[in-house]
C-alpha cells in the first residue's frame, strides 16, 4: 500500500518482480496523476548547444508540480521524475546542473536541479555559479539578449576538452542554457548537450 506524493490517494498496487529485486523503482505517484503529465521528448539543436532534450511539456499538472516542489519546498517530489531523468542522462558525460543564485538558495532552502539529480542517483559536477538573481520569465527577448553573462566558473574549476551535459528543470527561451553552454565552450568543452525536465 502506497500513498501518492501528489494527491495523497492510497494506491493498492503490488510491486512487480523488477521492483522487488531493485531493477525498477516503484512509482511514487498514482496512475491518475501520472496521466496528467504530457510527454514532450523534444530533441532540438541550436548554434551553441549541440543537442537539447526536453522530457515533458508544460501544462497545468506540471505547473502545480513545480509550485509545490520549488516554492512550497516539498523536496521529496524530486523523486517523481527520477526514472525519466536517469533514462535520458544514461551515458552522458560531465553532468552539470544549472545553479541558482546563493540568495535564492537561502530563500528556497535547496537547489531544485541538484535535488532532481540527487534523487535520481546521478553524479554531477557543481562547477557553475549564478552571477545574479535574474528571472528569465520576467524579461523581454531584447532584455535577455542584452544581458551580461549569467554564469561564471567556480574558483579552481578546469573545464576539460570533453563533452558536457547541462541539466535544468525547465526550458523556455533557451537563454539560460545558451549562457551556460557559451561559458563551458569558451573554457574548453568540445560539446555541450542539454537535458531539461520540461519544455514551456
Amino acid at each position: 500500500m502506497n500513498e501518492c506524493l501528489l494527491c495523497e490517494r492510497i494506491t493498492m498496487s503490488k510491486p512487480s518482480w523488477k521492483e522487488l529485486v531493485g531493477i525498477e523503482i516503484q512509482p511514487v505517484i498514482c496512475r491518475e496523476c501520472s496521466k496528467k503529465f504530457v510527454r514532450a521528448e523534444i530533441i532540438d539543436r541550436q548554434s551553441i548547444v549541440d543537442e537539447i532534450t526536453c522530457i515533458y511539456s508544460y501544462n497545468e499538472a506540471m505547473r502545480n508540480y513545480l509550485h509545490q516542489y520549488k516554492f512550497l519546498q516539498d523536496v521529496i517530489l524530486a523523486t517523481v521524475f527520477s526514472t525519466e531523468l536517469r533514462q535520458h542522462l544514461k551515458g552522458k558525460l560531465n553532468v552539470v546542473p544549472i545553479p541558482i543564485h546563493p540568495q535564492k538558495k537561502i530563500e528556497r532552502t535547496f537547489s531544485h536541479v541538484d535535488e532532481l539529480l540527487n534523487y535520481a542517483g546521478i553524479p554531477f559536477f557543481d562547477i557553475l555559479e549564478k552571477n545574479n538573481t535574474t528571472v528569465m520569465a520576467e524579461k523581454t527577448k531584447i532584455q535577455r539578449l542584452e544581458m551580461q553573462p549569467l554564469f561564471s566558473l567556480k574558483a579552481g574549476v578546469v573545464v576539460k576538452q570533453e563533452s558536457y551535459t547541462l541539466v535544468d528543470d525547465i526550458y523556455t527561451t533557451g537563454t539560460t542554457v545558451q549562457h551556460a553552454a557559451t561559458l563551458l565552450k569558451s573554457a574548453g568543452a568540445t560539446k555541450v548537450d542539454v537535458v531539461t525536465l520540461i519544455r514551456a
